[in-house]
This record gives structure tokens, C-alpha cells and sequence, in this order.
């Protein structure tokens, strides 16, 4: 450690960033987390997070308190121009992880949670208006050079993670490419602040309408979100008039309603980095991939990079483990981003359409479906991990464990009982887990009592004895106690 001044530098003080930061803390992991902006952004970007994701956070330690500004997703409807439903999403039941399945926050709110949880635990260091420059490294590990208000700073670190958004300057210094998958549209996000709700749509609506595709989405903390599609010929300037929104508005009959807070002219991009991992430096969030946000996962797959990433690295720096292990991240993680950026674009392709016989046809198509029983009406299915630090051939091995509840008040949470880490839940003995690193439970143990006739259930279906769940809460295999603590030895 003498030659390093973290095992861990983060570049980037999102959602993703602060995450990672709390993750590897948690973990005993020295960081540093370098942020180029002095405060986090006060207005609305991110509007969607999942049920996973509310999981992420409660493991960080700040569900509750992103919750407390967020609202249920409810349902999201795909609407022709007349308003007839092409498709509806159900979002009203809970999902594995026992959180609401969909929920819409307000992201500043969600950052402020995140960073005050930071700046009450010791060790992961933030350091605002750091602005990467330059890095260089090697088998020992990365230099990093950054611009600060007292001048250069150089950071050593034995990893450096490029949490720093789309355009990712540490992407860009490691010479990663990208891979563009062929979405580009321009629309206008307009952010409104809610003063009177009881006229505003009370669910997620997609406006298929040829003549001006739209968005209207809830948001957290009061507020309401319109995106509107730009035409040929339209101009940012054009479209950021005031007088220009009113008119996109007044259909919907809002005036006093709601203020605006934000304007904003976006591209909706599909791409992903073509390496996750070059040597010591990793990606994560919009820096590994950026996808249009018709699925609402945009922050949510940053999030789940930061719970997929932790603690490979951790084993890595603390544990021993081969530094190999770090090549699983992407092997796990590209799958499934790649089923939601290929979701959210057959989305917005069914959204974008502005040619009016197109559209008439389309919506000819997907009524009659509707009509038939064969419309996709269901909550998202995204690959679960298939290959990676997982004991292929085993029962449920990659797929997404549940997190059951009590009925108490508070409730009690699955996850509050095990701690962080990787867990051996067992139902025929347990193991001496020796230093695998993995917690081994008895189903009779008083800490997860609540929940033992869901665990016992869930291995009844896979006919297992015990499953060790990864720390990340994806299946790493089922099977024979012992035999698992075995597999599981880095």
C-alpha cells in the first residue's frame, strides 16, 4: 500500500460512483472518488429506478431515505394518437427484492442521500472539482493527474474506475472504443415542479402519436417530466422557447398545474464500450454504456455495474483472489445490458415512428394483438448472468435471488439478517465455511426465521440442499453445501 495513495480510485461522483465508493468502503477497501463539479446537479435527470436497485441502495444504507422522495411507478401505457393502449406495463406489485417493482424519484435526492451517507462513514475520501487530465499505467497500477482549485494533483491507485458519464475522459485515456448500435434522436426533456396533481396522468405514458412522438413520466419529489420528440427542421433554439413549450403543453391542460424547472435538448443514444476492462482501469455506468430511456434503466444499469463490481475488486485487493477475477465484470454484465439497450430501443422504434401510414399500420398490428391475447403485457425480463464467477450446471446458478419480508412493523428485510457479502443458505447442515469468505446459515437460524419458509420454498424448487448467493444477490450456484464453499474458493 506504501506505494499507492488509495487501492481504488473512482472518477465520478454520481449515483454510479458514490455507490461503488460506499460498496468499497463497506469492504474495508481504501478509495477516492474524484468529482469534477463542486455540487451535484440541482435539477432532475435520471427519473426510473427498479426494485434491484432500491435493494443496492438499502444495502448502502440509504433506501429509506431515497424513498421518502420517490412514488410507485404504477403502470406504463403505450397510447396511440387517440389514445387506445398499444401496451401496458403493470408496475403496481412488488418485485423479487420485496421493494415496489418500479419507482420514480427525484435524482438530486437520491445523490444527497447517497453523499451524506458518504460523508458519515470513514474512509472513502470525495474530492470535488478534481477534473481528470491525464493517466498513465502499468503492472503496479495507474497515475492519475487531475486540475484542482490549488493546482495539479496526482493520484496513485492499484485501480481506477471511469464512473464519468458519456463522454468519459478515462474511456477516452485508455483508448477504449465504442460501439455504436445505431439509435440516435433528438428530444426535448422538459421538468416541471407539481403544484396541483390531481390534474396530471396518474401512471407513465408513451404517446405513439406520428405527429409528435412523447413522454410523460412521474417523477419523485413533486415533480412531472414531458419529453417531446424533435422534428426535421426544429432547432434547439427553437424548441427551448418558452412560448414553444407552452403550445407542447396546452393539449395537456396544465396551466397552473405545474412550473417549469428545466429545459434541456438531449440525443438518445444506444452504445456500449468495447472493453469494460483494460489493465488496471474499468468502466462503469455511462462511460460503459448509454441507451435510450424508454426502459428506465439507464441509471439503474450504472447502479448494478457498482453491486456487480465491488466486490470482485475486494476479493482482488483483500482476499487473494487472481486479479482474472475482474475480467468476469464484463462477461457478467454486457448480457444484460445488452437486453436492456435492445429493449429500450425496440421501444423507442415503436415510439419514434413519425411517418403517418407507418404509424396507422403499427397500430393496426399491435391492436389486434392487444385484441388476441398476444400482447407482451408483463413486468421487463433482462438476461440474467450466464456466464462469470457462476457454478454453471447448477439449479438457478446466475438468475436473481429474492429478498423475503416480514409482516413485522418495521418489516423485517432478508438481506438485514445476512450482512454484506456472499451467504450460504442451508437446509441440510452447515458447513464450516473456513476463510471462503462465505457466510453459512442454517434455515433455522433466528436472524433469517422470517424467512424461512420462502428460502425452504426456493430450494424445493431447484431440489437443492443450499444455495450460495453471490454478494450482488445473483445465484452463484445450488446444490451440496460443502461442494459450494468448495466452488466458491477464489
Amino acid at each position: 500500500m506504501a506505494e499507492h495513495d488509495c487501492e481504488v480510485l473512482i472518477v465520478g461522483g454520481g449515483p454510479t460512483g458514490i455507490t461503488l465508493g460506499l460498496f468499497l468502503q463497506d469492504a474495508g477497501v481504501a478509495t477516492i472518488i474524484a468529482e469534477k463539479e463542486q455540487d451535484i446537479y440541482p435539477l432532475p435527470r435520471g427519473a426510473h429506478i427498479d426494485h434491484e436497485i432500491v435493494r443496492i441502495l438499502q444495502n448502502v444504507g440509504v433506501a429509506d431515505a431515497v424513498m421518502a422522495t420517490s412514488k410507485t411507478g404504477g403502470r406504463y401505457e403505450f397510447l396511440t394518437a387517440d389514445r387506445q393502449i398499444l401496451l401496458s406495463f403493470d408496475w403496481t406489485e412488488p418485485g423479487a427484492s420485496g421493494w415496489p417493482y418500479s419507482n420514480m424519484i427525484h435524482q438530486p435526492s437520491l445523490e444527497a442521500a447517497l453523499r451524506k451517507r458518504l460523508a458519515a462513514v470513514h474512509g472513502a475520501r470525495l474530492h470535488a472539482q478534481w477534473a481528470f487530465q491525464s493517466m498513465e499505467h502499468d503492472d503496479g497500477g495507474v497515475t492519475a493527474r487531475f486540475a484542482t482549485p490549488d493546482g495539479e494533483e496526482t493520484i496513485r491507485a492499484r485501480y481506477i474506475v471511469g464512473a464519468d458519464g458519456a463522454r468519459s475522459p478515462v474511456r477516452e485515456a485508455a483508448g477504449i472504443a465504442i460501439d455504436d448500435l445505431g439509435f440516435d434522436e433528438p428530444w426535448l426533456v422538459v421538468d416541471t415542479i407539481v403544484h396541483d396533481p390531481s390534474r396530471l396522468p396518474d401512471r407513465n405514458l408513451q404517446i405513439c402519436d406520428p405527429a409528435r412522438p412523447t413522454t410523460c413520466v412521474m417523477m419523485g419529489n413533486g415533480r412531472h417530466r414531458w419529453e417531446f420528440m424533435i422534428k426535421p427542421g426544429e432547432t434547439s433554439e427553437d424548441v427551448l422557447d418558452d412560448r414553444f413549450i407552452a403550445n407542447l403543453l396546452k393539449p395537456w391542460n396544465v396551466e397552473g398545474a405545474v412550473s417549469l424547472e428545466r429545459k434541456a435538448v438531449y440525443h438518445f443514444y444506444a452504445r456500449l464500450a468495447k472493453q469494460w476492462r483494460k489493465g488496471p482501469v474499468l468502466l462503469a455506468g455511462d462511460a460503459a454504456h448509454q441507451m435510450p430511456p424508454f426502459a428506465g434503466q439507464g441509471m439503474c444499469s450504472g447502479m448494478r455495474d457498482a453491486a456487480n463490481l465491488w466486490w470482485k475488486l475486494a476479493e482482488v485487493i483483500q482476499g487473494g483472489a487472481d486479479d482474472r477475477l475482474l475480467d468476469a465484470y464484463q462477461a457478467e454484465r454486457e448480457p444484460n445490458v445488452r437486453g436492456i439497450v435492445d429493449m429500450a430501443i425496440l421501444m423507442g422504434r415503436t415510439v419514434c415512428v413519425t411517418d403517418p401510414a407507418a404509424a396507422a399500420e403499427r397500430d393496426a398490428a399491435m391492436l389486434a394483438d392487444r385484441a388476441a391475447g398476444r400482447s407482451p403485457d408483463a413486468q421487463a425480463g433482462y438476461p440474467p448472468i450466464s456466464a462469470g464467477r457462476i457454478l454453471g450446471g447448477s439449479a438457478g446458478a446466475g438468475a436473481y435471488f429474492p429478498q423475503p419480508w416480514s409482516n413485522d412493523e418495521p418489516a423485517l428485510r432478508l438481506d438485514d439478517g445476512t450482512g454484506a457479502g456472499a451467504v450460504l443458505f442451508s437446509r441440510g447442515g452447515t458447513p464450516p465455511a473456513g476463510n471462503s469468505g462465505v457466510r453459512v446459515m442454517d434455515l433455522a437460524d433466528p436472524a433469517i426465521a422470517f424467512a424461512r419458509s420462502a428460502l425452504e420454498g426456493w430450494l424445493v424448487r431447484h431440489d437443492a440442499d443450499a444455495v450460495l448467493v453471490r454478494p450482488d444477490h445473483y445465484v452463484f450456484g445450488s446444490g451440496d453445501p460443502a461442494r459450494l464453499i468448495a466452488a466458491w474458493q477464489p
